[in-house]
Parts: C-alpha cells; structure tokens; sequence
C-alpha cells in the first residue's frame, strides 16, 4: 500500500484546501484580508489557471502617506485599509468578492471584520452578516482617544502628545482624504 503525500503547504498549516476550492469555484474575486502584530494587508485577487492574479492591493502602511499618525496595526487603521481597497476596486471597476481570512479564526469584532466594514463601506459587495464588525467607538478611534486622556501621564504617548496627534480628529481627516 503506498503511502499518500500532503502537500506541503497543507502540511505546513499555511492552506486549507478545501477552503479554497469553495472559494474558487464561486468564480468571484477574493478579498484576501491578512494580519500581521503590526500591519493589515489587503488585496483582491483573481484565480487564473497560470497562477492567482493581484487586480487591486493596499497596505496599512500606506496610510502614513496620506496622514495617518497613529500605529498601522489596530482596528482604526484596519478599517482605514478595507477603505482604500474598495477605493481601489472601485476605480477598477471591481464590485464584488468573496471574503477569504485564509486560517485566521475569524473572531467578532477583529482587525480582519474592521478592514472588511471599511471595504464594504467603501461600496464593494461582500457577503457579510453586520454582527460581525467591531462597534463603531473602536473604528473611529473614540475608545483610542478615551484610553489616551485617561493616560496623560504615560510615557507610551509621548511622541503623540509632542506631535498634538488628536486620534479621532486624524481618523476623520484621513477617512476623509481615502474618501476623496
């Protein structure tokens, strides 16, 4: 009896194959949402039989080139991402996709659902059930602000108290900017 090999990313625990083949066969394009501690990335992708197609990407650090002073990893810079790919799709005329988290366990309320809100308030169709997102104090950086003012004391903001960074005031104009 011969012994069946695994693929090696399968192996690895970087692909769930299956997963895959299901979101293939719906023939959309893929929103491909990934998390890393300090960055969110985004892209939509396109299967070919060659190999996958990046149409449209954005990255949490580009968000520094258009304003943003706070750190490119939390759920307001999520969102802030999700926005700049919808903007992106938008001018490329993409309207739809599917939602693809790879094996991040998809957790109410995470980076993940942030960039997917930000993407659908952006106007591209995604399948989603809306319990799903963090609440709107944890997008537009109220909770951020709030923790701020309690913490005036704290060495941790003092790049942000000597820049005057007000997070909520710099979540709108940079919402505002994607949004142009």
């Amino acid at each position: 009896m011969s012994k069946r090999t695994i693929y090696k990313r399968k192996k690895n625990g970087k692909t769930d194959y299956k997963k895959r083949l299901k979101l293939l066969k719906s023939r959309k394009p893929r929103l491909v949402i990934r998390k890393s501690l300090t960055q969110i990335t985004a892209q939509i992708i396109q299967y070919q039989d060659e190999g996958d197609k990046v149409l449209v990407s954005a990255h949490s650090s580009e968000l520094k080139a258009i304003g943003w002073k706070m750190n490119p990893g939390n759920i307001p810079a999520a969102y802030l991402t999700g926005l700049l790919i919808g903007q992106k799709a938008k001018a490329k005329k993409i309207e739809e996709a599917v939602l693809d988290i790879g094996l991040n366990t998809p957790t109410k309320g995470s980076r993940i659902f942030a960039a997917l809100k930000g993407a659908v308030d952006a106007d591209l169709n995604v399948p989603h059930s809306d319990n799903i997102f963090p609440d709107e104090d944890a997008i537009k950086c109220v909770k951020i602000s709030n923790y701020f003012k309690d913490c005036k004391d704290k060495l941790q903001f003092s790049q942000y108290k000597k820049d005057n960074v007000d997070p909520t005031k710099n979540f709108e104009a940079v919402k505002a900017k994607i949004m142009k």
